[in-house]
C-alpha cells in the first residue's frame, strides 16, 4: 500500500513511522522552508539536508521521478510540494493530510482511494473519509467516521504540569538566532535564542526539546522553541507519544477503510 502524507513535522513523522513499520510504501510532501521545532524528530529536516534519519529510518529530499527508486531501497521520498501537486502522478492508494494548518488547505475526497485528515479542519464524509483527532486528552488517537476533531484550543497540551510556559516564542520580527541546541539542559531565564540582538528566554527550566534552527524568518509570537520540563535527553530523539498516539488512528483507519481498495 502506498501512502503520501502531507507535512513533514512531528506528528506527520509520527505517522510516517507507524506506517513504514507496518510495511506501507510512504511519500512526504512538504514546503520548501519547514519551521518545526521538534527537527531531531521530523523527517521535514530533509528539506534542510538532504537527508534525515528518526528512529532509525530515514528521509531524503527528491523529485517526483525519484520516488520510486527511493521506496524500492526503503528511503521514505521528501517532495518539496505544498500544494501536492505531485499526488495525482504518484496515485497513491492513501493521502494523509498531516500538515495540522489548524484548516483544511485543499485537502479533498477525490484525491486517493482513501483520504484520512489529521486535527482540526476536516469534517469525515465532505473533505476526508476519516479524520483522527489531535487533541491531547481521552479522545487523542480517535478516528472519526462522521464528524470533525475538536476546535484547537490554542493552549499547548499540559506536560509535566506544565503548558503555555514550555513554548518558546520570537520576542520580536526578524531573523532567528539560536543559543542552546536540541537536548541541551536550560534553566528559567536562560536565553535560547535571539531575533535581531533580542532574546528570547526560557519561562521554565527543562530540556530543550525543540528549537528553530539559525537562519529562520519569523514574526513576534511565532513558536520557536520548546522546553520540555520531564528532563528526559533522550525524549528529544524519538517520536512523543502524542504523534504515535496518531499514528496509530491513521493506521486504524487506513486498514478499517481498506475495503474501499480492494473494491
Amino acid at each position: 500500500m502506498f501512502v503520501v502524507i502531507r507535512g513533514g513535522g512531528d506528528i506527520a513523522t509520527g505517522i510516517a513511522l507507524r506506517l513504514y513499520r507496518s510495511g506501507m510504501a510512504v511519500c512526504l510532501c512538504e514546503i520548501p522552508a519547514p519551521t518545526a521545532i521538534r527537527r531531531t524528530v521530523c523527517f521535514s529536516e530533509a528539506v534542510r539536508l538532504g537527508e534525515t534519519t528518526v528512529e532509525g529510518i530515514t528521509a531524503r529530499r527528491c523529485h517526483v521521478e525519484e520516488v520510486p527508486d527511493l521506496l524500492e531501497q526503503g528511503i521514505i521520498p521528501v517532495l518539496i510540494d505544498p500544494a501536492g501537486e505531485s499526488i495525482p502522478a504518484l496515485a497513491p492508494d492513501v493521502v494523509v493530510d498531516a500538515i495540522l494548518a489548524k484548516r483544511n488547505l485543499g485537502t479533498t475526497m477525490d484525491m486517493a482511494p482513501v483520504v484520512i485528515g489529521v486535527g482540526p479542519g476536516f469534517t469525515a464524509g465532505e473533505d476526508c473519509h476519516a479524520a483522527v483527532e489531535t487533541m491531547r486528552g481521552h479522545y487523542l488517537g480517535r478516528v472519526l467516521y462522521e464528524g470533525s476533531p475538536l476546535e484547537n484550543t490554542a493552549v499547548p497540551g499540559l506536560i509535566g504540569g506544565y503548558a503555555g510556559e514550555r513554548v518558546l516564542r520570537a520576542p520580536a520580527d526578524g531573523v532567528f538566532q539560536a543559543v542552546g541546541q536540541i537536548g541541551d539542559q536550560v534553566r528559567e531565564g536562560d536565553v535560547a535564542g535571539y531575533v535581531d540582538g533580542v532574546p528570547m528566554r526560557c519561562m521554565i527550566s527543562g530540556v530543550l526539546r525543540g528549537i528553530l534552527p539559525d537562519g529562520t524568518v519569523v514574526h513576534k509570537g511565532m513558536k520557536s522553541g520548546d522546553v520540555d520540563p520531564r528532563c528526559a535527553i533522550d525524549h528529544c530523539f524519538c517520536a512523543s507519544d502524542k504523534a504515535l498516539a496518531v499514528g496509530g488512528g491513521v493506521l486504524e483507519a487506513i486498514l478499517n477503510l481498506s475495503d474501499i481498495l480492494v473494491d
